[in-house]
């Protein structure tokens, strides 16, 4: 397409070259010409003379005037137009070009091109076309761009990664003349003991329970599970679920589409767990358990499911053996008493790991120890070259043999016949050639990051990384323990 004022000019221009070569001019041997100009020499007193193209002026057509094709812009959705030199052709009059941005396409960059025929969404979401761009809307518990990845990491009730003091309700029971406590920090999915869950007072007409989770985080689902007390089953059969990102204005959670309040269907025993995910997902920081229907008692034990708000917070494989007992090594192995079945191996240092000797230790309180487990998934595979390693020296380093995104670490301590041992304080180094090292910094300035660790043998203690990091080797090392070093572990992260 092009504007009638432009051909004119064009074609004017092309006809006063004409006459001057047929007068007394001719073209120059040598362009003194930009932006498409051309030269002619023999004309008046000057030594040539530049005939500019269409939207460029001065003596050699090096300043762009304000009219022209290009100006205004005719191209579309922030195209950027390019002046064509014009041929000295009769027949012939390019103007100019328009390139377009991404999503784009057209003469003038004005067809917005359909992103969602691609069908990039996975896993069920949802395409919705937008200028140049496109979103998905993820189906439960799926996020991220295309919805391609799982937000489903148990955010720490069970594993104690939430702490007591996060945990608060509108009421708590007492019974037995008041000497049993049923308090929501007992509110803990599979929670064993005679007091075991949360139960709100009988006088509570509105009761709740609520999770600080102490920043924002992204909220796929939560798992329900009742108790019994004396003997009697009691758990909640419905509830809803409100939201607040300040603890003041809370939001509660609504059937899709429709201003209702949505009523979830809770559990049908005292002991079985019941999953409900939330469509769409959450980003919160407290989240709130509003009881609907209990049976003899609002009595409940839980666990939330979701993932940091950048949706990469999956375990990399210490707690599930995807790491295997031969991909791990370490420099040295305590033994208690010296005895060899007592030897806190390095294939012990598993999140969560069970038995008398569950974690690893090293034979030395300093820092010249290490642990070290290869992350190789492909064993067997006979053009793998060098696998993945974690090495603990007196720190932990794990090799993830491509670059992955690192989001946290999950740490615990252990037990050595009733004595109580954790690493409290430690800080995290990563590199990409397991040579070259950068240790992780507090924000905005440059001092080495310490991150507390445990409090006890058991409880999990999750950290993030803000931001997460690239690497292909994490390091742990322990700069403050209680008795011994003692490390049982997780790497959380995604393959972004």
């Amino acid at each position: 397409m092009k504007r009638s004022g432009s051909v004119l000019t064009a074609t004017l221009s092309f006809f006063l070259v004409l006459c001057l070569l047929s007068v007394r001019g001719d073209y120059c041997e040598v362009n003194h010409c930009h932006n498409g100009g051309t030269c002619v020499t023999g004309v008046g007193d000057d030594l040539f003379v530049c005939i500019c193209a269409d939207g460029f002026g001065g003596d050699t057509c090096n300043l762009t005037e304000t009219a022209g094709p290009c100006n205004p812009n005719p191209c579309k959705n922030d195209g950027q137009c390019e002046v064509v030199a014009p041929t000295r052709r009769g027949d012939v009059f390019n103007e100019y070009i328009c390139r377009c941005q991404t999503g784009f396409e057209g003469v003038h960059c004005q067809i917005n091109v359909n992103e969602c025929a691609t069908k990039p969404c996975n896993n069920g979401g949802v395409c919705r076309d937008l200028d140049g761009d496109y979103t998905c809307q993820c189906s439960s518990p799926y996020v991220g761009k295309q919805c391609q990845q799982r937000c489903t990491s148990l955010l720490g009730m069970e594993g104690g990664a939430i702490m007591e003091s996060q945990i608060s309700a509108s009421s708590v029971h007492y019974s037995i003349l008041g000497l049993q406590r049923w308090g929501p920090d007992l509110a803990r999915l599979n929670n064993q003991g005679i007091v075991n869950a949360w139960t709100s007072a009988s006088h509570d007409r509105n009761p709740w329970i609520e999770i600080n989770l102490q920043k924002k985080m992204r909220l796929t689902g939560i798992i329900t599970q009742g108790a019994s007390r004396m003997g009697t089953a009691e758990y909640i059969k419905a509830y809803k679920v409100a939201s607040s990102l300040d603890g003041n204005t809370y939001a509660t959670l609504k059937v899709q589409g429709q201003w209702r309040d949505k009523v979830f269907v809770g559990n049908t025993d005292n002991d079985s767990t019941k999953t409900n995910l939330f469509d769409p997902s959450i980003v919160a920081q407290y989240i709130r358990i509003i009881p609907v229907v209990c049976r003899k008692a609002c009595t409940l034990r839980m666990e939330l499911v979701g993932c940091e708000l950048n949706g990469c917070s999956e375990p990399l494989g210490m707690k599930s053996r995807l790491i295997s007992d031969a991909q791990i090594s370490a420099s040295s192995s305590f033994r208690t008493w010296g005895i060899d079945s007592f030897t806190w191996h390095p294939q012990f240092a598993r999140l969560d790991k069970h038995g008398k000797t569950n974690a690893w230790s090293p034979v030395h309180n300093n820092r010249s120890e290490w642990i070290q487990v290869s992350l190789n998934l492909a064993l067997g595979y006979r053009g793998f070259k060098k696998g993945f390693y974690l090495n603990l020296l007196l720190f932990s380093q794990v090799d993830l043999e491509k670059t992955k995104r690192i989001s946290g670490i999950i740490t615990q301590g252990a037990k050595d016949f009733g004595v109580v041992q954790f690493v409290s304080v430690f800080k995290v180094m990563y590199s990409n050639d397991g040579e070259s090292w950068n240790t992780v910094k507090e924000e905005n300035v440059t001092n080495d990051k310490l991150f507390q660790g445990n409090i006890d043998n058991n409880s999990h203690k999750k950290n993030v990384f803000e931001p997460p990091f690239y690497a292909r080797y994490v390091r742990v090392v322990p700069w403050e323990w209680h008795e011994r070093i003692t490390l049982r572990m997780e790497l959380l992260g995604c393959d972004d």
